[in-house]
């Protein structure tokens, strides 16, 4: 009898897949910018085409390649060759010089790899293991990111950042303003514990920017002020139509000297913190359920009443717990004279709270105290890439109309 014979094949492993799957996307991705390149370079020397020398031929045209180079992506690293044009025209002034938009000369990563470097910083990731971590998501041949230039970037962080506090905020309405203080380890020349201010705002067509990082010692009323101050002369003239913020007095004191008509809106969340550490655990889930009775109310009136509920249920014992309530109920409630659209962005600070917490992460993290001035750098690294993702207001168009001064009741518009 004949014995039958068969072929067996090996399953390659998932981690060959994934370097197989990784090689296709590189060579994709290599391919691409090449061709983005040449049509890019094509495009320029085409807009001179009828600029001819005295023999008849064109004076702009195409000069070879620059030198290959690698460019670090989240892929790993790609080899391109730039194109190069060249000018005959010596000495004129209508000389010209080809600049790639695509691929800037001298660059050798791509942003979104400049923009993991702080991400990975404010992770607990210390200066010395960016290689290692780097080399774990590029590959082995991840170049120039040794512990020197990571702090040489960090650097070039803070230059960005010192440039970004002057610049002028221009002519942008901002209407709502969200404010809170960031504490971390960092302290600063005299000892005191060093909290970072954040303000950020929405504008008339409803986008979130952030605004200003400033260190303060704590949320003192002078460091609350000299922000607010600063953002004024920087362009912030018109007055915001309602703040945000936490129970901290600085910020209200100086927001009430320095934008005096503004309304404000106390967070429902960090107020329903506070609330719960004066109550026992026993109670905690009851009367966390009462609290989101008052803060979701359809109506102001409902809100009210639901106020008065949870007074009557936990005054007799819990009088601390009830008086840390009622202290801001009016400025708790605020929001009702806003747009119902808007009232999910109105009622928290968490927009800012959750863009920081990786900053907490990182200050438990790094051994020492480091400089306010490193950390406010960070801080503005993570903020500006988070701020792509900040989700716009809902119903922005109504905006306008809080602009202009219509009344709302409930969330509704009633009058003019």
């Amino acid at each position: 009898m004949e014995k039958s014979t068969r072929t067996q094949t090996r399953s390659p492993a998932p981690s060959e897949t994934k370097d197989v799957l990784t090689e296709i996307c590189r060579e994709g991705a290599r391919k691409m910018l090449a061709a983005a390149l040449e049509a890019e370079v094509d495009d320029f020397v085409g807009q001179f085409a009828e600029v001819r020398g005295e023999d008849g031929r064109r004076v702009v045209r195409r000069n070879g390649y620059a030198q290959e180079r690698k460019l670090q992506t989240g892929l790993g690293d790609v080899e391109v060759r730039a194109p190069r044009v060249r000018d005959d025209r010596k000495g004129s002034e209508e000389r010209v010089r080809f600049t790639s938009a695509v691929l800037p000369p001298y660059l050798r990563r791509t942003k979104a790899i400049e923009e993991l470097l702080p991400w990975l910083y404010l992770k607990g990731i210390s200066t010395g293991g960016f290689q290692d971590a780097l080399t774990a998501l590029l590959g082995p041949d991840a170049p120039g990111l040794s512990a020197t230039q990571i702090v040489r970037l960090k650097a070039v962080w803070e230059s960005e950042y010192e440039t970004w506090t002057k610049r002028r905020l221009g002519h942008k309405r901002y209407v709502y303003v969200w404010a809170d203080g960031i504490y971390c380890n960092v302290r600063l020349g005299g000892g005191e514990r060093s909290c970072i201010l954040v303000v950020m705002g929405a504008t008339a067509d409803g986008d979130k920017e952030l605004l200003a990082v400033h260190d303060g010692v704590r949320e003192s009323e002078i460091s609350w002020k000299d922000v607010l101050l600063d953002l004024r002369e920087r362009g912030m003239t018109a007055a915001p139509e309602i703040a945000v913020g936490d129970g901290a007095l600085g910020f209200w004191k100086a927001l009430r000297q320095v934008f005096p008509t503004t309304r404000e809106q106390r967070c429902t969340v960090h107020k329903t913190a506070n609330v719960l550490n004066k109550l026992p655990s026993s109670v905690q889930k009851d009367a966390k359920r009462r609290l989101h009775d008052i803060f979701l109310a359809p109506t102001h009136e409902e809100a009210e009443n639901a106020f008065g509920v949870f007074g009557e249920l936990f005054g007799a014992k819990y009088q601390r717990a009830v008086a840390c309530l009622e202290k801001d109920r009016e400025e708790l409630l605020a929001f009702y004279d806003f747009p119902a659209e808007h009232w999910t962005h109105l009622r928290t600070t968490n927009p800012i709270e959750s863009t920081f917490a990786t900053v907490r992460l990182r200050t438990k993290r790094t051994k020492g105290a480091g400089s306010a001035k490193a950390c406010l750098a960070m801080v503005f690294k993570l903020a500006l890439a988070a701020q792509r993702n900040w989700r716009k207001l809902n119903a922005a168009k109504l905006l306008a109309d809080v602009i202009t001064g219509v009344q709302f009741k409930d969330g509704i518009k009633v009058a003019a």
